[in-house]
């Protein structure tokens, strides 16, 4: 049985990658440290692919992407994409198959390139035992806010129903304050201002009205 080209090629690439490497030249401007972005991986292993006859080909099979909120308040996509690159010999059509993750966010619509840009590059270091020294990251770390769980519209519907059948004021003041919480540990606060303003405004409609008293001493 003939070995298969496709890992005299990875082999080959490894060998030359052990000597050369990849230098850390970029730095992460929010924490400081050196990181090898995925041009310095790119531009080091293309010629040695062509040399060696090895082809990468990525198949997305998996990606999920979140809003998220930053530490100012902005939106901000969360992205993971699960990747197949093929690895494929253009000598004998061999090939190897390395399955990586990638993770990335991006506030406007470059997510889903930065997670693949990810799982390539991770792709590449294990295939080839780049060596690594640290954790490796994009140039620009987000500070995003815990996610939160909204009020949903269905218990939303089902509040403002509750506080607009209620005819005893007793009730209403009891149930604030446990519509407050629940709104506080959902992190809605647009929720409860509307919330608020119905209970109030409920409250108010349900008061007796005060009675006037006339002055006539004078």
């Amino acid at each position: 049985m003939s070995n298969k080209h496709v890992y005299e090629a990875i082999a080959a690439i490894t060998g030359k990658m052990s000597k050369e490497g990849i230098s850390k030249d970029r730095k992460n401007q929010m924490q400081g440290y050196n990181f090898r972005g995925i041009d310095d991986v790119l531009n080091a292993l293309s010629p040695m692919l062509a040399e060696e006859k090895l082809n990468i080909l990525p198949r997305v099979i998996e990606r999920e992407c979140v809003e998220r909120q930053t530490a100012k308040g902005g939106a901000i996509f969360y992205t993971t994409v699960k990747v197949e690159f093929d690895f494929v010999s253009a000598v004998d059509g061999s090939i190897h198959t390395v399955c990586t993750f990638g993770e990335a966010m991006d506030s406007a619509d470059k997510s889903t390139n930065k997670a693949m840009s990810a799982a390539y590059k991770y792709a590449a270091f294990l295939a080839f035992c780049i060596p690594t020294e640290g954790e490796d990251a994009d140039a620009v770390t987000h500070v995003i806010t815990p996610k939160v769980d909204l009020i949903t519209p269905e218990r939303k519907t089902f509040i403002i129903d509750m506080v607009n059948k209620e005819t005893d004021i007793t009730k209403l003041r009891t149930i604030y304050p446990v519509i407050k919480k629940e709104c506080q540990t959902a992190n809605d606060e647009p929720t409860w201002k509307e919330l608020e303003k119905l209970i109030t405004d409920k409250v108010t409609q349900l008061q007796p009205p005060q009675e006037t008293t006339i002055d006539t001493t004078n």
